[in-house]
């Protein structure tokens, strides 16, 4: 058993309605839910244990995560807490329908899971009943904040499908997230997604709370500096990052069978995290810590959920957040060209 810790927290609160206090670092529930390969219900319970004892308070999970495996451990174990001690967000837009074993969702991706497809309904009904759903495999009373999952063309294949689904979560589900959250049954609400594009299109559309991003801010790419994070600065709207290692080659760097974004890294993202190990190197800064410390030091990045298939990686992740990284060695990335020059970095002050 680890000391419990008690990590640095970023305060949001947009609405001025106590809002939410998040932990820097929180627990993504996607690897808890046999993401790659099968864990036990044990297994998964000590990871969340050791992320607990590091002090993270933040759990992030989804219906689609394990095909109901993350809610039902995540709940299983928050309900051993005191429920003003941790901030709870799931997503809605997936409903997971009863099929044949062989029909199921994910495999190859999800191990051992049940045997449940996708439907995405993003109405109004729709949403209401995962929530519903959502609350049940929990086996807890509330959320803290509702994200609309998936809005994305990675998602949906192509702009057509993607903007079909927001038309549909703005005539329908949005209303339901606005009510829940204008009732105080929610803190919060926005979009969970892997594109900062559907973030610009659903702040312009609708207001939003906050997003989670997985990828697209991080030591490999910024775009959203310039075309996403002053509309967030402007608003309040706060970012959950998740993917903070792009799927894995922020950790493991530019070696053979690396991956970026979910798939294998391509030529051009193995050569430019070369460069940056390069000037890792030069500061004798591992590119694990520079890959966590970097997102946070961006004022509107309230959290990251870098995930964990094991105890250690949970625990772990605190000390990475906590190493010393030079001054210098941000300096070089930006003079490489290899970090946006406008970009905050660790040991700017963060207002």
């Amino acid at each position: 058993m680890w000391k419990v810790i008690v990590l640095k927290t970023n305060k949001w609160d947009r609405l001025e309605n106590g809002g939410v206090e998040f932990t820097q670092l929180g627990m993504g529930g996607a690897p808890l839910a046999n993401l790659g390969s099968a864990i036990s219900d044990q297994d998964a319970l000590d990871i969340l244990d050791a992320g607990w004892d590091a002090g993270m308070r933040y759990f992030d999970t989804a219906p689609q995560y394990g095909l109901g495996n993350s809610e039902r451990r995540i709940g299983q174990f928050l309900r051993t807490k005191k429920r003003e001690e941790f901030v709870l967000a799931t997503k809605v837009g997936r409903l997971l329908k009863l099929c044949p074993a062989d029909q199921r969702l994910g495999i190859g991706k999800w191990f051992d899971v049940p045997s449940r497809q996708e439907h995405f309904d993003y109405s109004y009904d729709g949403v209401m009943r995962s929530i519903e759903f959502s609350l049940e495999r929990t086996g807890l009373d509330r959320f803290d904040i509702l994200f609309a999952h998936d809005l994305d063309e990675f998602t949906h294949g192509s702009t057509e499908a993607r903007d079909h689904y927001i038309d549909q979560f703005m005539k329908g589900g949005y209303y339901a997230l606005l009510s829940l959250r204008d009732q105080g049954v929610i803190k919060a609400f926005g979009a969970g997604v892997n594109e900062w594009q559907a973030c610009k299109i659903l702040a312009d559309r609708g207001d939003m709370d906050l997003f989670l991003l997985a990828g697209r801010y991080t030591l490999l790419e910024q775009e959203p500096i310039d075309k996403l994070f002053p509309l967030c600065e402007e608003r309040g709207i706060g970012i959950v990052l998740g993917g903070a290692f792009n799927s894995g080659i922020l950790a493991t760097g530019a070696v053979e069978g690396a991956w970026f974004n979910y798939d294998p890294a391509p030529p051009s993202v193995m050569n430019r995290v070369k460069q940056i190990e390069a000037v890792c190197a030069n500061h004798h800064v591992r590119l694990i810590e520079a890959a966590l410390q970097f997102p946070l030091a961006n004022p509107v990045v309230k959290t990251l959920i870098p995930g964990a298939k094991r105890p250690s990686e949970a625990s772990g992740a605190l000390e990475l957040l906590n190493a010393a990284i030079p001054a210098e060695f941000w300096k070089e990335l930006k003079a490489n060209g290899l970090l946006h020059n406008n970009v905050p970095v660790p040991g700017d002050v963060r207002t």
